[in-house]
């Protein structure tokens, strides 16, 4: 199986069961939020969502290769362990980048909206008709 598939296999069921074969050692994983180096940090980052996001979902919109390069766009949602149990929704795109080996040495997400917006769906859900 190539990486698209096992990428796109990934997203559908995200957080659980990630292949993590697919990344080099010491992966480059940088977010709005985050910034490590390191396959260990990278699966308690997705152990942390796993245990304390309630219903996370990761919808895949596109995935794209071109030589060394992958990018994919999508939308993360999750309810937040608050009272409200508010739902959260983050819109953005990932850059990957693969060594001579085939494994992911870079994952760069990207944002659509700023980590003010994301405070702002905690706090201000939006209202429903």
């Amino acid at each position: 199986m190539d990486i698209i598939e096992i990428l796109r296999q990934d997203y559908q069921k995200f957080p659980l069961d990630q292949t993590y074969s697919i990344y080099a050692e010491d992966v480059y994983f940088q977010d709005p939020m985050n910034k490590f180096r390191g396959i260990q940090r990278y699966q308690q980052m997705i152990g942390f969502i796993r245990t304390w996001f309630i219903h996370p979902q990761l919808d895949l919109h596109e995935i794209s290769r071109k030589g060394d390069a992958i990018e994919t766009r999508w939308r993360l949602s999750w309810n937040t362990p608050l009272p409200w149990k508010p739902r959260i929704s983050i819109s953005g795109w990932s850059e990957l980048k693969l060594n001579s080996d085939g494994l992911i040495v870079s994952h760069i997400d990207y944002w659509n909206c700023s980590r003010l917006d994301v405070l702002k769906q905690h706090l201000f859900p939006p209202s429903t008709p």
